[in-house]
């Protein structure tokens, strides 16, 4: 029998052209299970105003809501109000348990439309028809906290898509990060237990700068490409909207004779790749630790809705006989210079969840989820996933009928022969269920040898072994790649965040262990890891069980400065601004602004914000203790002489240009509030990426300056390590 879930319902924010039609739905629930009312329903008059009448949940009326039962006014509460128990029963359940990783994590509806047709390759169904569109939910997250943590740890993102499609849901459960720490699954538990806080203190939260990873890390030389990729400003992107996903694994299209083309995953921000520096991570952080939550909010609801292209590389046999590193060993990378990325559909994310818990923390991702015409390749960390996921629903969300809940549920008809269990809220109707049965179409669902899924006809030969194939054995060549891929910059940040995180670590063979294995992966990296932790002299190379390639060119395509925007859409700009600040000034970098695609905030010495030359009164978001400059991606100072006097002697202005100066943004200022950067000490070494703000076409020139987002130059001059 099909059986169809219950419609989720969701607040749409922000218009978009409708959808093509969605396929039929399978039938109805059988009437003997009648679909729940919404919340609400009798209403009853309060101050004049129409209010739904407050129920338990089996629908009696509740006259009290303020009081428990008792026995006299100052008695003992009675044992008979149903009403109480029922309420403190439920909020004494009202958590499921967190995800043991991902715990903290965020997400949003929106769709994804095929632009380049896949029929000749794959019988998938979502890469069939271009300008059909899928129903889509995206969970962001990050890896190692827990669910009340920060959001701009330094750590790997989660990047999970869960796509409806006409022949059922398709998880691409995906990071921000192309590779992995292991290549086996069996190393899964080490590596988290490793990276979470230590289990005789718990603590550090949300951090992998303690001696267990290090030394877990330091001893398992397949993890040296990943920590190339944690310790680059990957793992502190600006926002969800400008990183990158990826499926990690090498997967399998196939078509309808079952021909296979192998194909990796990859999710591309249409508005260009973004991070911050750690000093600034560390201050976001403090000051709005739901940072990254809040900008996906903020954007869907201004209509901003965040795209990514979908990309594939498509390879066959002969490409993967042909290339120089195994393409089922999660720690290694195609580079797109060698095999380039095909586009072939968007990704847009146009509407928030109605309810935190009932969609985000309930959606259930599982990599063994694909349709028919997407299969798995024998990577032995994939393969170990698709037997973990389950596992963990079931653990998380209480019984086997967790996929009945509507974030979970299909959007097309499903039909079988499951029953019963914890939450059930589909069962057979009829006497039979079970399969085969002689019952005709009364029998219920019957296997489709035509449309249903088929897996990859693969021989497999070979003796039953637990071993790791020699193809998986460079643990240190792409490593160096992606090193010297990055820009001078982007490897000075590398360096300091293996020092940063080493010099945390309480034991000095750890930390030695460690730059053993950056001598394989680059020297100069290695010696300036050694020198920021006082290391009197070099370990030997750690023993590398193949030698470093240094034929490998660098890839430009891994380095976060060269794929930036190269504009501020999509930015957030910062105005510090005091009353009798120029009125036609700050309306010209306000149009400026809007014209780049870019949002500007104002922060004022009070919330009710200032009052400009010519009277207008501008609303401000941030009061100035409460609206660091961390906050946005450029800012400007525009302030009256009175003005400019009163933000001098207040410690937050000073920070607030201090700060934006050491993070290397670019700063727009007035003529009068030279006064407080000369108070904050930025006088007289105001460089190129601060510009004097006069006129209309001043704003203008700001605006398109600061398109690269940083003035990295900077950060040479203010850095103690650049100049050790």
């Amino acid at each position: 029998m099909a059986k169809t879930p219950p419609k989720t319902t969701s607040r749409n924010k922000g218009k978009v052209a409708d959808p093509p039609a969605k396929p039929p739905l399978g039938p109805k629930l059988s009437e003997s299970y009648a679909e729940p009312q919404a919340l609400g329903g009798e209403t009853h008059q309060i101050a004049g105003a129409d209010v739904a009448t407050l129920t338990t949940s089996q629908g009696a009326p509740v006259a009290d809501d303020q009081n428990t039962l008792r026995q006299g006014a100052r008695g003992p509460a009675l044992l008979e109000d149903f009403h109480f128990r029922e309420k403190i029963f439920h909020f004494d359940h009202e958590r499921i348990p967190e995800r043991v990783v991902h715990a903290r994590g965020y997400g949003a509806h929106g769709f994804f439309e095929l632009t380049e047709s896949l029929a000749d390759i794959t019988r998938a169904d979502i890469f069939q028809r271009v300008g059909e569109r899928t129903e889509a939910f995206v969970r962001f997250s990050t890896v190692v906290g827990n669910k009340g943590s920060f959001d701009l740890a330094r750590d790997v993102r989660g990047f999970a898509v869960k796509l409806y499609t006409r022949e059922g849901n398709w998880d691409l459960v995906g990071n921000n990060i192309p590779v992995f720490f292991i290549q086996d699954a069996i190393k899964f538990p080490d590596v988290v237990h490793a990276a979470k806080p230590e289990p005789d203190r718990e603590f550090p939260q949300a951090q992998t700068a303690h001696d267990n990873f290090w030394d877990f890390i330091s001893l398992t030389p397949e993890s040296m490409h990943m920590v190339m990729w944690i310790m680059s400003d990957r793992t502190i992107p600006r926002s969800y909207r400008f990183m990158e996903g990826f499926g990690v694994h090498t997967f399998r299209l196939l078509d309808a004779e079952g021909r296979s083309t192998f194909v990796k995953f990859h999710w591309k921000p249409r508005l260009g790749l973004q991070s911050v520096v750690w000093n600034e991570a560390v201050k976001i952080n403090g000051a709005d630790p739901d940072f990254h939550r809040r900008d996906l909010w903020d954007a869907i609801n201004l209509g901003a809705f965040p795209e990514w292209d979908l990309g594939l590389q498509l390879f066959d046999q002969d490409f993967a006989d042909q290339f120089d590193f195994d393409v089922l060993d999660p720690t290694k990378i195609i580079p797109e210079e060698i095999l380039p990325v095909r586009v072939v559909g968007r990704l847009v994310l146009d509407r928030v969840v109605d309810n935190f818990f009932a969609e985000t923390e309930q959606v259930a991702f599982c990599t063994q989820n694909v349709p028919p015409g997407i299969d798995f390749s024998n990577d032995p960390l994939l393969q170990g996933r698709n037997f973990s996921y389950l596992d963990t629903q079931l653990k998380r969300l209480g019984g086997p009928n967790f996929t009945h809940l509507p974030i979970n549920a299909p959007r097309c008809p499903f039909a079988n022969f499951q029953q019963d269990g914890h939450m059930a809220f589909f069962n057979p109707k009829g006497r039979v269920n079970y399969e085969p049965n002689s019952w005709g179409a009364e029998g219920g669902p019957r296997e489709n040898p035509e449309r249903g899924f088929r897996s990859f006809t693969e021989e497999a030969d070979g003796p039953k072994v637990r071993l790791r194939a020699e193809s998986f054995a460079d643990h240190y060549s792409q490593a160096r790649q992606f090193y010297l891929s990055q820009t001078a910059i982007e490897q000075k940040h590398i360096g300091d965040a293996l020092t940063f995180e080493l010099s945390k670590v309480e034991r000095p063979d750890i930390r030695a262990r460690m730059v053993s294995h950056l001598i394989n992966i680059d020297p100069g990296l290695a010696g300036t890891v050694a020198n920021g932790l006082g290391l009197t002299e070099l370990p030997l190379p750690a023993q590398a069980a193949q030698p470093t390639r240094e034929d490998l060119p660098p890839s430009p395509a891994l380095s976060i400065v060269q794929r930036g925007p190269g504009s501020l859409m999509g930015r957030k700009l910062g105005v510090l601004l005091t009353d009798g600040a120029d009125a036609a000034l700050y309306d010209a970098l306000v149009k400026a602004a809007a014209k780049a695609g870019a949002v500007v905030e104002v922060v004022a010495p009070k919330i009710a914000g200032a009052v400009l030359s010519d009277g207008q009164l501008v609303p401000a978001r941030q009061k100035i203790d409460g609206g660091p400059s961390v906050l946005f991606d450029a800012v400007a100072v525009l302030a009256s002489p009175e003005g400019a006097a009163l933000l001098a002697g207040d410690g937050a202005a000073k920070d607030f240009v201090n700060d934006a100066f050491g993070h290397c943004k670019f700063i727009g200022y007035s003529e009068a509030a030279e006064r407080l950067f000369e108070k904050a000490g930025l006088l007289p070494d105001l460089d190129e990426g601060c510009l004097k703000l006069a006129s209309a076409k001043d704003a203008r020139a700001f605006i398109d300056a600061c398109g690269p987002l940083r003035f990295w130059p900077r950060e040479l001059k203010v850095d103690l390590d650049a100049k050790a």
